[in-house]
């Protein structure tokens, strides 16, 4: 499945927010999200497919955690517009700078 279908669902969206943040179980996921446990087994075993979380076994939990490098083609693709958007971004910043030093 590629990221932009991953997350097109809102809920794996929240799953990969709160995993952002810090890695969870999932009954620490449930308890968060407030979304019943087979539905969270369900979003988690498709992110961990797409490889967009890793698990590991801490005991009896399984803990889940957002890999390395969760959405590469959608970074790939919002790389280019990100960076024409700070490069903007930056002209402005340098001609508000020119009018501040202009007006002194």
């Amino acid at each position: 499945m590629d990221g932009f279908t991953l997350i097109a669902d809102p809920t794996r969206r929240r799953i990969l927010d709160a995993l952002r943040v810090a890695e969870h179980d999932v009954s620490t996921l449930t308890g968060l999200l407030g979304i019943p446990q087979p539905l969270m087994s369900k979003h988690l075993r498709v992110l961990r497919e797409a490889g967009a979380v890793t698990a590991a076994t801490d005991g009896r939990r399984r803990v889940y955690r957002l890999a390395a490098d969760p959405l590469p083609d959608v970074l790939g693709w919002v790389s280019p517009y990100h960076r024409r958007w700070s490069d903007g971004f930056d002209r402005l910043a340098e001609a508000l700078d020119d009018e501040r030093r202009s007006e002194r």
